[in-house]
């Protein structure tokens, strides 16, 4: 196999330790470091040398991951820790993490001291009538100078938690005593992490150091990237939180094991997990929710037995046990989803079936089993075409806002739903081969209308499905400026390279990883014209002005991005010539939004997140908060009746919300239009 040479020896732990609760890294994670770093010197598309240089960018994104807002370490820490910015890159390709468990320790250690200060600070009576601020946004502030100045920012933080609760609830001693939970439950969490956490934020800032999509996937996170992937788990179709200490039933998925059975209700408390019949019971209150819902979970087939205090009942109620099996649980709200919506256009009715893609999924199980009917993003959109259809609609939109790609195959079989068939994509390796991927398939699903509505969140599978429809002249692309993420990762599956270590253990992981998933960059995508999507993205035909910052979010703001190029095109056919259209319908939808009030209200949004977004402290008189926070909502009131009004819906009454159902997308609703101006046209 092509990593099985790989040593898997790692330099011996000296880890240091500050106190008596510190974390300390296992031999396990030590190893998978040192594999890590081989992998992505070897194999990685970019070839970056591990020197010191990349050990600084690690450095400060390790930093950053842990206290952004400078807001926990002091100065003299940082100055403590400025020897590790050139030692990182060596303690990584050696599986050496003191430095990295030393700097989380400080960060644990000074966490908990000013969340005890916070709590202290809760017997204090405060005077809301001063003229103080408090600098909620100390980002591009230096860290405190001293324990004093750290002192003062975090008296500052607690009267500004507790004025927020003031204006809301007159009554001081309650408003402690909620305070003093969250602070309670704050400390209660970091006391909670565990080594798998720290050895996670630290291969984040190396990974992420390299290239923003190079990641690694402990066995926990390993395991809910696969579910992300599918849409689908092996469970018994419940979402617990954690709440006050207690693993809490908040979410029971309509036809799964726990909702069939009738013995499970929301907010149940789970307080223990067995395996099978005669499994031991392990008691789980106290637990991180993750670590609860990894005993939850299993195969499909095998029972696993829940200890219930039933939702309502005092703590020491009698308890109830259930037995549940196992079942393939299908996260529909998670999946393709259509709608269809009407237009009047020059005195007749238009229908515009619209289809929402929240990702680019594939159960590659069932996929690699043969199963014919294995859940995908393809399968649930030809079925949702098929139901248009029979609907008769006029035209259809694909929907891909804030769709962050996934399966590479699947964006090259969606795109085979709207094209007789042909090249979709170009994918070239570190090595420079390039290899074309095709859709073979003869039979179109839907030779409609077609438009793609796309944002900045919009990225890698759902760019190349936007791409190929473009360069296809197969519809229109509607919305802002993609994402630009045209770099192609490969999982490796880290148990499988691991050897002799992972046979050792196999035996007790079960079915969760043990050591984890790699996803590597190994490739870069490039349309059928030759443009990469890497870094450029794809730009819309008809372009709406972004609600997303384009300057905070994308791969162009990026520092370890790859850089946008061009490579030689290749031969495709081209379905139609929509130049002339296009050009039409943008004229139509420019006419109409200069007039249109529900445009004007998205620029004032555009405007109003700007300002916000360059706001840094907040006012701690009670009376000019009281002020402030009256004058926004009476203006986020006559906002959103403006906005009502402007969709056809009537205004709302103090107090009232909006419905659920209701239809406030003005960006749907305008890109339903263009297409509406489409079958008016032709």
């Amino acid at each position: 196999m092509l990593f099985a040479a790989f040593s898997c020896k790692a330099a011996p732990s000296n880890a240091f330790k500050t106190n008596s609760g510190d974390l300390e890294p296992d031999e396990q994670q030590m190893l998978v470091c040192q594999k890590i770093a081989q992998l992505i010197s070897s194999y990685n598309y970019k070839k970056v040398e591990l020197n010191d240089s990349i050990s600084k960018i690690v450095f400060d994104r390790y930093i950053k991951s842990l206290d952004e807002n400078h807001s926990y370490f002091l100065a003299s820490d940082l100055a403590d820790f400025t020897s590790y910015k050139t030692e990182l890159d060596d303690d990584i390709k050696q599986g050496r993490l003191d430095h990295a468990f030393y700097i989380f320790n400080i960060f644990k250690k000074r966490y908990s001291e000013h969340m005890q200060y916070a709590l202290a600070q809760l017997n204090q009576n405060f005077d809301f009538t001063t003229n103080e601020t408090f600098t909620y946004d100390r980002s591009k502030l230096p860290w405190p100078a001293s324990q004093n100045e750290m002192d003062r920012l975090w008296a500052q933080r607690v009267k500004y938690d507790l004025l927020r609760l003031k204006l809301a609830n007159a009554d001081m001693s309650k408003n402690k005593q909620t305070l003093k939970k969250r602070y309670q439950d704050l400390l209660s969490q970091i006391d909670k992490q565990s080594n798998q956490d720290v050895f996670q934020y630290f291969m984040d800032a190396f990974t992420g150091s390299i290239d923003p999509h190079t990641n690694y996937f402990n066995p926990i996170n390993a395991a809910n990237f696969n579910i992300e992937m599918s849409r689908q788990l092996e469970g018994i179709g419940v979402a617990p939180v954690s709440e006050n200490e207690y693993i809490t039933i908040k979410t029971i998925v309509p036809g799964g094991p726990a909702d069939k059975s009738k013995q499970i209700n929301l907010n149940d408390r789970i307080v223990g997990i067995a395996e099978g019949k005669t499994g031991e019971f392990q008691n789980i209150v106290g637990w991180r929710v993750e670590n609860a819902i990894s005993l939850i979970r299993g195969k499909k087939g095998t029972l696993v037995r829940l200890e219930i205090l039933p939702a309502g009942s005092s703590v020491g109620s009698q308890t109830k046990i259930v037995e549940l099996v196992r079942e393939k649980i299908i996260l529909q709200d998670q999946s393709a989803k259509k709608e269809v919506r009407t237009y009047q256009q020059n005195g007749k009715t238009v229908k515009v079936g619209i289809i929402a893609i929240p990702a680019f999924y594939i159960d590659f199980n069932d996929y690699r089993a043969g199963n014919p009917n294995y859940k995908s993003t393809t399968h649930d959109v030809k079925l949702l075409l098929d139901t248009l259809k029979r609907e008769k609609v006029d035209a259809v939109v694909i929907d891909l806002r804030e769709n962050g790609g996934g399966s590479l195959m699947e964006a090259v079989e969606l795109t085979g739903l709207f094209i007789k068939n042909g090249p979709v994509v170009q994918v070239k390796s570190g090595q420079g081969r390039v290899v074309v991927e095709q859709d073979e398939d003869s039979t179109i699903t839907y030779s409609g209308p077609l438009g793609i509505l796309v944002d900045r969140f919009s990225a890698s599978a759902s760019e190349i499905f936007s791409g190929a429809i473009q360069d296809y002249g197969r519809g229109i692309i509607m919305g802002t400026q993609t994402y630009g993420k045209g770099s192609v990762q490969s999982p490796i599956d880290l148990d499988r390279i691991m050897l002799p270590h992972a046979q050792k253990t196999a035996s007790a992981s079960g079915s969760q990883s043990t050591y984890g998933q790699l996803n590597l960059t190994t490739g870069k995508f490039y349309r059928v014209s030759g443009s990469a999507t890497q870094h450029k993205g794809v730009i819309p035909d008809i372009s709406f002005p972004s609600i997303i910052p384009l300057d905070k979010y994308g791969e162009d703001v990026e520092p370890s991005a790859m850089p946008f190029d061009v490579i030689g095109k290749t031969a495709f056919t081209k379905t139609d010539e929509l130049a002339p259209l296009i050009a039409q319908l943008k004229q139509l939808h420019e006419r109409r939004m200069a007039k249109s009030d529900g445009y004007r209200y998205l620029l004032e949004d555009i405007a109003a997140f700007k300002k916000q977004d360059h706001e840094v402290r907040i006012s701690l008189n009670e009376a000019e908060l009281k002020k402030q926070r009256d004058r926004d909502d009476q203006q986020s009131f006559e906002k959103t009746n403006r906005r009502r009004v402007a969709a056809g819906l009537p205004p709302l009454k103090k107090g009232e919300k909006n419905s659920r159902n209701e239809d406030l997308d003005f960006i749907k609703r305008e890109a339903g239009q263009i297409m509406a101006d489409w079958i008016n046209l032709v």
